[in-house]
């Protein structure tokens, strides 16, 4: 009988995630990057003149808002098993 040599075998690397957490998480980065777009501008090229814009709705309510769920869908991503089977 002959042994047959596995040395050409190489072990398949076993990853933490696949491919539907990574497209998750760009999901999430792509909602906190709204976020931080939306909370910027509002100041006064003059720093003597004081422009209120600064305090809209936009700028302290809905962007921090957003970014708030943008961590949220990272977190759904990293705890994702997309290998759980769907019992019927």
């Amino acid at each position: 009988m002959k042994k047959q040599s596995n040395n050409n075998i190489l072990p398949k690397p076993d990853f933490v995630f696949r491919k539907k957490n990574y497209v998750v998480m760009a999901i999430g980065l792509a909602v906190i990057a709204l976020g931080f777009i939306l909370m910027a501008g509002g100041g006064s090229d003059d720093p003597n003149v004081f422009n209120p814009e600064i305090y809209n709705f936009r700028r302290i309510r809905l962007a921090p808002t957003i970014v708030l769920i943008g961590f949220g869908i990272e977190v759904y991503a990293i705890l994702l098993n997309p290998n759980k089977k769907k019992k019927q």
